[in-house]
């Protein structure tokens, strides 16, 4: 396995030790209010919820950036790099923050993450915010508006896992160099005309930028490794989850997300007419789901 060139010593930014001594960068929005955990996508940073940010959003929301991307060490033992490593990252993060119980914010491959967790302490976690993953077999979930067979999925998801190294630098170069500037400069139109530019606007530009800067090789080692995962039974899943699906996901199909919803006790299942990307596509929305999961959990109480 490949390492990504990162300077092994803690950087200026924000940051902790998980269990295994590898140093990771956090973030925490300085907020008051309910306590969430942000268990994003691979590779996504807190910026891909722009609402978050807000001083008034009425949470009080921490996330972290994952092993050996952005300012957060590669782990000294290299194979630690499992969703079950992940899970320990959040649970460092949620401990730094004095946070006993939460909700937890899950997005793609951060949905598995959010529910290993659980499934280890599932007396911490007051309710899931799932947005386009599941619990375990991420693999299994791909292509789904495509037609793919099933049985097709996995294999051709590690192949795609696999050809990142090489296609991810030429594309997201490509993106990175054309899309920022386009949405930069419709951010400042509408500024000028006194309108308000749309959450999402800044927070496209922020993420392409993130990815902008990934090694790609050990990007692509998160995500075959992540894909390892096996299904999972959630019968621990008792506190109250939101599972939220983008019908036109190529990366989780609807249907999929939807029967997940269905085996657990306590879900309610959102579609959206919206691909992966649902935390830019759908702020405003997706926030209110957060704060509509808060009443159904048991932190209710405290608002």
């Amino acid at each position: 396995m490949s390492a990504p060139l990162v300077d092994p010593r803690p950087s200026e930014a924000p940051g902790i030790r998980s269990s295994d001594g590898t140093w990771i960068r956090t973030w925490d929005n300085g907020a008051a209010g309910l306590p969430v955990v942000i268990s994003n996508g691979l590779g996504a940073p807190p910026s891909a919820w722009p609402l978050l940010a807000d001083p008034a959003c009425g949470v009080h929301a921490v996330s972290w950036y994952h092993r050996g991307l952005d300012a957060s060490q590669v782990p000294a033992d290299l194979d630690r790099i499992a969703v079950e490593d992940h899970a320990t990252d959040l649970e460092a993060v949620m401990d730094h923050a004095g946070m006993d119980r939460a909700l937890l914010l899950g997005w793609s491959l951060g949905v598995n993450v959010a529910f290993e967790f659980a499934r280890r302490h599932p007396e911490r976690v007051a309710g899931i915010l799932a947005v386009g993953g599941r619990a375990g077999d991420p693999f299994h979930i791909l292509f789904g508006p495509t037609g793919v067979l099933h049985e097709l999925r996995e294999p051709l998801g590690r192949a795609g896992a696999w050809a990142l190294r090489w296609l991810g630098p030429p594309v997201v170069a490509g993106v990175s160099a054309t899309l920022p500037p386009v949405l930069d400069g419709t951010e400042a139109l509408l500024a000028l005309s006194g309108l308000r530019p749309p959450p999402g606007l800044r927070a496209t530009s922020a993420v392409i930028r993130e990815f902008a800067t990934h090694p790609w090789a050990w990007y692509s080692e998160l995500v075959l490794a992540a894909g390892d995962q096996e299904p999972m039974d959630t019968a621990f899943a008792t506190f109250p989850v939101t599972v939220v699906a983008g019908i036109l996901d190529n990366l989780a199909a609807a249907d999929d997300l939807q029967r997940t919803a269905q085996s657990l006790p306590d879900a309610r299942y959102v579609p959206l007419l919206g691909g992966h990307f649902l935390p830019l596509q759908f702020p405003g929305r997706l926030h209110q789901e957060l704060l509509d999961l808060a009443d159904r959990s048991d932190l209710a109480v405290r608002r």
